[in-house]
């Protein structure tokens, strides 16, 4: 009877055994993502319930600066982050030797081409006055965006490869356009002094303007500014990046883009 009483229960123990470590086999794997509070985390929470179908368990970590995810993501604190564009990564690495990788692109909020006086940049008089932003970043975007609308040329190596560009680099300028370089935030109100302006999203849409309505031109959605998923070097192959990567890419998670931010974010994929 001992004996008996013995067995069942070793036979229980190797049954509860079993379903542990049966259970724990099949476990999402947990995942920590980086990323800025507000449209990014939005953003992610949907990723994440797709990736979860797919036996992930995204962690969204929300940081308030751009200094943050990075260096934590080096660390190894995090798995993933989604924050930043190409050049800002190729920046980073070179300041701080950081071993991370671009996994995937996910969206650009577009740098457009605005005016009051035209309907097409094919419009633009010999002699005509665009204002750009004033700041290296933005006035590098600004111009890589007028060479690529064909309006002017820079000289080679001028604003690619970390070596923004200004209104000196340009080597063509066939229109003979005249660059005003201003604030960022003053661009849209210099609209009715100049012909056409290059103004950031956020500032656009301060300002009452639509970036799909009103812009004349704007940025590739493969732009390099074009925001990405990073991780670490060391992780670029493993079997989890292609699912959080493909989680973003998903229909679901395009059409929550599409939907909620209305040509203010705009997916890269």
């Amino acid at each position: 009877m001992q004996r008996r009483t013995l067995l069942k229960l070793l036979s229980s123990v190797a049954a509860t055994a079993a379903f542990v470590v049966g259970s724990a086999a099949h476990a999402d794997q947990v995942i920590k993502v980086g990323t800025i509070a507000g449209p990014d985390e939005q953003t992610w929470q949907v990723v994440r319930k797709v990736a979860k179908r797919e036996g992930l368990d995204v962690k969204i970590v929300t940081f308030n600066d751009y200094v943050q995810p990075n260096a934590a993501l080096d660390a190894g604190d995090l798995d993933a982050n989604a924050f930043q564009h190409q050049p800002y990564l190729d920046s980073q690495i070179k300041q701080r030797g950081y071993k991370i990788v671009t996994a995937g692109l996910t969206y650009i909020s577009p740098i457009g081409i605005y005016s009051k006086k035209l309907k097409s940049l094919k419009d633009l008089g010999k002699g005509a006055k665009i204002a750009v932003p004033n700041d290296p970043s933005n006035e590098n975007r600004a111009l890589l965006l007028l060479q690529a609308q064909g309006l002017i040329k820079l000289n080679a190596g001028a604003g690619t490869n970390g070596n923004n560009a200004t209104a000196l680099d340009v080597a063509e300028n066939p229109k003979k356009l005249k660059l005003v370089e201003l604030d960022a935030a003053q661009l849209p109100r210099s609209l009715g002094d100049v012909d056409a302006a290059v103004i950031n999203t956020n500032y656009a849409l301060s300002a009452g303007l639509s970036p799909t309505k009103d812009a004349i031109a704007r940025e590739d959605v493969h732009s390099p500014y074009a925001n990405l998923i990073a991780v670490r070097a060391q992780d670029k192959d493993k079997p989890w990046v292609k699912k959080l990567v493909a989680a973003y890419h998903s229909q679901e998670v395009r059409d929550y883009i599409d939907t909620q931010f209305k040509g203010s974010m705009v997916p890269s994929f």
